[in-house]
């Protein structure tokens, strides 16, 4: 529970002088606490804690940390071509890349995003809404964003830690706040966001999973059997949807949420799943806190690596390669040695 706690503790963190102050350049970017990773292309990148973001264009042998202009740690990053991305992380930082993720600029923080969230409860005038965004403009930029997804160069959502929910339609430049549209009257965290079509499905604290079929516009919430947190999500076939989290729990709908079958785990106990992976082949992966890495075959994770550190993000390569991430940096290996030292 390492990450969980990470997030937890740093979801209180003042950021403001970490949000002026640029990521300090260091000798193995690589080697770092990493926690998210994309592709731009054939390239790699992937972002952590103090605002270090590296690329490599060599399939993870060798990487360049980027020009960043925060040091607050960064939790999830994406491109949706060969250079345009965006990276999000504490302090309510959004970052955004035009150059595949060599530099960035700061599109947003903590403290417009609370402005956002007071503008769109104003619009409702109900009090309580009011009450809790003027709590979230005194706090400053100290709520974190753990997740993004941007469908193109103009539209994205951002989700976060007690219930921020934002949207953008014009790539980064002004963002509407969703979360009093959001089900979720216990503003609880919002770790992940997965996004197919006019789909969107949330993933949170406390058994919370909500779903979207109008990209956004509204939300439901899904009933799952167990009431533990949820870090991961994937949307691997037309109608199926996967959640996964504490304890090794995960859990399966192959119809859009209606109902659920529990995942078995092969190999191993149970662990907390923080990450997964859909790859080129429609296929789903899971890793979890105790360095196991694990390939959804029908209602069953089939152990394919293991005796990895805690994984906190994941991406299948080509060549039947894996590149995870931990607390202690990236690593590319075989799949069927996922474990093994690069």
């Amino acid at each position: 529970m390492l990450l969980l706690a990470w997030m937890q503790a740093a979801a209180a963190a003042p950021a403001l002088p970490a949000l002026s102050r640029p990521a300090l350049m260091v000798k193995a970017p690589e080697r770092v606490a990493l926690l998210g990773a994309a592709r731009a292309g054939k390239r790699l990148v992937v972002v952590g804690e103090r605002g270090v973001i590296a690329y490599s264009d060599d399939q993870g042998k060798q990487w360049k940390q980027a020009q960043v202009p925060t040091s607050v740690g960064l939790t999830a990053v994406q491109f949706v071509d060969e250079r345009t991305g965006w990276a999000v992380g504490h302090g309510g930082v959004v970052l955004h890349s035009r150059d595949a993720g060599q530099s960035w600029s700061v599109q947003l923080d903590g403290v417009r995003a609370a402005q956002a969230v007071m503008a769109a409860a104003q619009a409702t005038g109900q009090a309580e809404a009011m009450a809790e965004a003027e709590r979230l403009v005194a706090d400053g930029a100290d709520k974190p964003f753990f997740d993004l997804h941007f469908s193109d160069a103009r539209n994205g959502l951002v989700v976060g830690a007690y219930n921020l929910v934002l949207r953008t339609s014009d790539g980064g430049q002004t963002w509407t706040s969703l979360s009093q549209s959001v089900p979720n009257p216990r503003a609880l965290h919002l770790y992940k966001i997965r996004v197919r079509g006019q789909e969107v499905l949330l993933a949170g604290e406390q058994g919370l999973v909500l779903h979207s079929s109008d990209a956004g516009a509204t939300f439901r919430p899904l009933q799952l059997p167990y009431e533990g947190s949820y870090f991961t999500a994937a949307l691997p076939g037309q109608r199926d949807l996967v959640v996964a989290g504490m304890r090794g729990n995960a859990f399966v709908s192959r119809d859009a949420g209606l109902t659920w079958q529990a995942l078995a785990v092969k190999g191993g106990a149970p662990s907390s799943f923080q990450a997964s992976h859909v790859d080129a082949l429609g296929r789903t992966w899971l890793a979890n806190q105790a360095g196991g890495l694990f390939r959804l075959d029908g209602d069953t994770l089939l152990p394919v690596g293991k005796n990895m550190p805690p994984v906190t993000d994941l991406l299948l390569l080509q060549g039947e390669l894996a590149l995870t991430l931990s607390m202690t940096g990236a690593r590319v290996s075989p799949l069927n040695a996922a474990g093994a030292k690069p």
